[in-house]
């Protein structure tokens, strides 16, 4: 699919650097990533926008990556007022009170044990499904758990920019 045949993504390639920068941000935190996909336009397909972002992960340092995290909200409790981290943590909106109990008591360990809060991609996952990967990944070393936050940032990541570019306007 060319560019053409995709509006939401020839309105990315087509809009200002700021206006884009702006919308690479709400995907990714880091500027690291935002500033490489922009130094990439124009995408000719969505294919090769979401290669670039995948290119762009894989070149974050640990603190781009910190960074990145920062603009994501524990599991089980989204922003206020945000309706991408309420509709990506959804599996966790009609949880039980004891099975929010439990993610808020393990989000709380792995953040004292890595330092960040516990991300993944929880788009089509489970409250049950988010608990049991916390509950696995903690036993992660820490070299592990970087790498499997990366995978999972850059799933995020690939959502939100098709998301980006299937959007009505930019």
């Amino acid at each position: 699919m060319s560019s053409t045949s995709v509006p939401g993504l020839t309105r990315f390639n087509t809009s200002t650097d700021s206006e884009a920068r702006s919308r690479l941000h709400e995907v990714c935190a880091s500027r690291a990533w935002g500033s490489a996909l922009l130094s990439r336009r124009p995408y000719a397909t969505v294919e090769a926008l979401l290669a670039a972002g995948d290119a762009a992960m894989a070149e974050l340092t640990a603190g781009d990556l910190a960074e990145a995290m920062a603009g994501h909200p524990p599991i089980g409790r989204p922003k206020p007022g945000d309706p991408v981290s309420s509709r990506e943590q959804s599996g966790m909106a009609g949880a039980s009170h004891e099975l929010k109990a439990e993610m808020l008591e393990l989000n709380l360990a792995y953040q004292e044990k890595f330092g960040h809060v516990f991300l993944i991609c929880a788009t089509g996952r489970t409250g049950e499904q988010m608990r049991d990967a916390v509950r696995a990944r903690i036993d992660h070393s820490p070299e592990q758990e970087w790498e499997t936050v990366r995978t999972e940032l850059g799933k995020i990541n690939r959502i939100r920019l098709t998301r980006l570019v299937e959007e009505e306007s930019v």
